[in-house]
């Protein structure tokens, strides 16, 4: 009986995880904004960088050792690296420039460029039940995109453009996910984000950070770490397609840290499209849920997913 109790509490469990994590990197990208008004996005992002690897050597430590950061396809890292350093450097840069919902809602775009990239670079058959949720999400991107009425807001295409470069991102990581391990693919991640800030520093105007300064930078990487952690850690409790709706949550922490840090409320726009973009993933994950089970989802080419 308590066995049967343990194994319906786990994606109960699984979902928890996913909804706090959304909400710890919500809080990290609400404390980078801030501090975007006083540092460079590079400086930024390698304060922040340093103090995630502790996070990261917590969990390497719970998840097997060293043996767990071996890399085998060094190319597969290194390019979703730099993917990652170009989609997080287009992020931040976004969340410096807009409202922090607005951003977070705009970078609900990439399931659906996952969706159109995995034809061509996958091999994978796309329906027309997916290709209609695709054009709806795009439509909720392009409201976004105009969420006043005053012609295209140019800010909104830094985190768009973060979002593409993410799916691209996503593309690779399941390519080289059947070799290198969640916790490598974080190390790489993060020491080429780290090292790709700290690249900056001759370009830009650095700032001599205080101890407050030093405080809310190691709450962000702290926070940051956590989630990620959270995250890979949900996927152990629950199947992916029960867990990754519940990732939209992380609209809902946005709206509220935007209104309370900054008094922002998203306007008409920004909801109507973002509610758009959201029905087009969850339909997106619906989708590919139920053709997964029918082992139809995935016609790859290449190798095993």
């Amino acid at each position: 009986m308590a066995l049967l109790t343990a194994e319906s509490s786990a994606p109960v469990r699984g979902i928890v995880y996913m909804v706090v994590g959304g909400a710890l990197l919500t809080l990290n990208d609400a404390v980078i904004k801030w501090m975007t008004a006083d540092f460079p996005v590079g400086q930024t992002l390698f304060l922040r960088g340093v103090f995630v690897f502790l996070p990261i050597a917590l969990l390497v430590h719970r998840t097997g050792g060293l043996a767990t950061l071996k890399i085998t396809n060094w190319k597969g890292q290194g390019t979703r690296a730099a993917l990652v350093v170009f989609s997080t450097f287009m992020f931040i840069t976004g969340l410096s420039l807009l409202p922090l919902a607005d951003a977070i809602a705009i970078g609900f775009a990439g399931p659906i460029f996952l969706t159109v990239l995995a034809v061509p670079l996958l091999g994978e058959f796309v329906g027309w039940r997916r290709w209609s949720a695709v054009s709806i999400g795009f439509l909720g991107v392009l409201i976004m995109l105009r969420p006043g009425g005053d012609g295209l807001n140019w800010y909104a295409l830094f985190p768009l453009g973060a979002a593409l470069a993410g799916a691209f991102r996503d593309i690779i990581t399941r390519r080289i996910s059947t070799t290198e391990s969640s916790v490598a693919i974080m190390l790489v991640t993060t020491s080429a984000v780290t090292l790709a800030g700290l690249a900056s520093y001759p370009f830009t105007d650095w700032q001599m950070p205080s101890l407050r300064d030093l405080g809310l930078f190691a709450l962000a990487g702290t926070v940051l770490g956590g989630a990620h952690y959270l995250m890979i850690d949900t996927f152990r409790h629950a199947e992916a397609g029960l867990v990754a709706p519940f990732k939209y949550s992380t609209m809902i922490w946005a709206v509220l840290f935007g209104f309370a840090i900054w008094g922002d409320i998203p306007d008409r726009w920004i909801f109507i499209g973002s509610a758009l973009v959201i029905g087009s993933g969850l339909y997106i994950l619906h989708r590919e849920a139920r053709v997964s089970r029918s082992g139809q989802s995935q016609i790859w080419k290449g190798g095993t997913p």
